[in-house]
C-alpha cells in the first residue's frame, strides 16, 4: 500500500491533467475511442459494435453481434403496463420531457426482481454453479444450495407464467448463427431439465437464456450489466409518445374512492382567522 492510497495525498496525486485511456476529445481535431480515431479507423462501426467495443474493448463478429441485437429487440415491448414503461407514459401524461421521461424509466429498470438485478444473479448463478461444477460437485446439490439460500433461482420461473414467449425466438437465432454450444448455455439448459423434471417444476425464462448466451460471449457480469441498460429502451418511447398525445393526466387517473385510507375519519376543516394567519407568515 502506497502513501498515496487514500486520503488527502490520493486526491494530491491527482490534481492537474485528467489522465484516461479510454478516450479524449480534441476540439476541431479528432476523437480518441480506447486508442482508436472515432471518426476515421472506427468510422465504419454501427451502434451496438460501437457500444459493446466502449464497454469490453474487444471486437465481435458479425454473428456475435446480430445475437447482442435481438437480445436487445425481443425484450423491447411497447405495453405501458409493464413497470418501467409505465414510468415514460406518465412522464408523457403529465407533460414532462421525453428524455427525463425516458431516463427515469431506465433507472427504475434495475428493478431486483423483473430487471438488472434479477439478471446479475442469473449471470453470477451460471457462472459459480459452472466453477462448482468443475470443482466436483453435482448439479442437484448446486440447485438446492441456491434455492435454500434465495428460495429461487434466477433466470428460472416466471411470476406470471411458468415460460416465456421470447425463448424460442433467441434460441433458434443462436442456432442459426452457431452460438448455441456453449457451456454456459449448456448448463443453462442443465439447470431447467433438473428442476422441470424434479418438484420444482420451473422452466427457464428470458434472464437465464440471455445471461447464458453473453456468458458465453465472454463477458464478465459487470460488462453484461452495462452491456444490457438499452435492453428495454425501444418499447419506452412508443408509451411515452401515446401518453403524451392524450388528455393530460388521463393516464392511470385513480379516483378518491379507489384509494384505501386507514387514517383519521372525516374531520371539519377550521380555517384560521385573520390573526392566526398573520402569525403564521410572521
Amino acid at each position: 500500500m502506497t502513501t498515496h492510497s487514500k486520503g488527502p495525498g490520493l486526491l494530491q496525486a491527482n490534481v492537474g491533467i485528467l489522465k484516461s485511456h479510454m478516450g479524449t476529445f480534441y476540439p476541431g481535431s479528432h476523437v480518441i475511442f480506447r486508442g482508436h480515431d472515432l471518426h476515421t479507423e472506427l468510422q465504419d462501426m454501427d451502434w451496438v459494435e460501437l457500444y459493446v467495443f466502449g464497454i469490453t474493448n474487444r471486437r465481435f463478429s458479425k454473428e456475435q453481434l446480430r445475437l447482442m441485437h435481438s437480445i436487445w429487440t425481443y425484450t423491447s415491448y411497447p405495453d405501458v403496463r409493464l413497470w418501467n414503461n409505465r414510468v415514460a407514459a406518465l412522464a408523457g401524461s403529465s407533460r414532462s420531457t421525453g428524455n427525463l421521461g425516458v431516463s427515469a424509466a431506465l433507472a427504475v429498470s434495475e428493478a431486483s426482481i423483473y430487471g438488472r438485478g434479477i439478471d446479475m444473479r442469473a449471470i453470477d448463478f451460471l457462472i459459480r454453479t459452472r466453477q462448482q461444477l468443475a470443482d466436483g460437485c453435482l448439479l442437484t446439490d448446486c440447485i438446492k444450495q441456491e434455492l435454500d439460500a434465495h428460495r429461487s433461482i434466477a433466470g428460472y420461473g416466471r411470476p406470471l407464467v411458468n415460460g416465456d414467449e421470447r425463448n424460442q425466438h433467441i434460441l433458434t437465432l443462436a442456432h442459426s448463427l452457431g452460438l448455441d454450444q456453449g457451456p454456459y448455455l449448456r448448463l443453462a439448459m442443465s439447470v431447467e431439465q433438473t428442476l422441470y423434471s424434479g418438484r420444482w417444476r420451473m422452466k427457464m425464462n428470458y434472464a437465464g437464456v440471455v445471461a447464458a448466451l453473453v456468458a458465453d460471449l465472454g463477458f464478465s457480469p459487470r460488462e453484461y450489466y452495462l452491456f444490457l441498460f438499452p435492453a428495454f429502451l425501444a418499447g419506452m418511447q412508443p408509451c411515452y409518445i401515446e401518453a403524451a398525445d392524450r388528455p393530460e393526466g388521463t393516464l392511470y387517473p385513480i379516483p378518491c374512492i379507489d384509494v384505501t385510507y386507514e387514517g383519521e375519519s372525516h374531520r371539519p376543516w377550521k380555517l384560521k382567522d385573520n390573526n392566526d394567519c398573520h402569525n403564521t407568515r410572521s
